[in-house]
């Protein structure tokens, strides 16, 4: 009993080591989080960006659908996260994902900003072991005021 015990909590704890620290790190997956203090569905003037938010990045294996790889991070005060990733990850559909926001009045996943998709293999001719996700928001449980007069001015570019 005590073994299984050991071994269970060896299983739990070791994928979050490895995610902590990997042995070698292949990519660096770096991306912003922002809340949308407009409810405008994009970034605006008004954006802020969100300390504290976790952001998750998830690789799925393209035939079974199966999450072969995860790790998370934490952005910091200018809303920016920067997560290690191990490995080479050619026949997986990777993607950051967000996860939660640590601001009571922006927890709200903005639609469609909620992940951003990334290629992390070494044979698809990008140099660089940097990758740069889109930006990913969650939006205000009411609009700021001034973001009325702000968006008017978004819409005067269309006409």
């Amino acid at each position: 009993m005590a073994m299984r015990l050991v071994v269970l909590i060896a299983l739990c704890v070791l994928p979050a080591l490895v995610c902590a620290r990997p042995a070698k790190t292949d990519f660096i997956v770096q991306g912003r989080v922002y809340c949308d203090t407009c409810q405008a569905g994009f970034e605006t003037s008004a954006t802020t960006y969100i300390h504290g938010a976790r952001v998750m990045v998830k690789c799925r294996d393209i035939k079974s659908d199966k999450t072969t790889y995860s790790c998370e991070g934490v952005t910091d005060g200018t809303g920016t996260y920067k997560i290690p990733i191990s490995g080479d990850h050619e026949n997986e559909v990777c993607e950051t994902v967000l996860v939660s926001s640590p601001q009571q009045d922006c927890a709200t996943v903005a639609p469609g900003r909620d992940r951003a998709r990334l290629a992390l293999a070494h044979n698809n001719g990008i140099v660089s072991d940097n990758r740069y996700a889109n930006n990913m928001g969650f939006m205000k449980d009411a609009p700021l005021a001034g973001c009325t007069d702000l968006l008017k001015q978004y819409q005067e570019f269309d006409d």
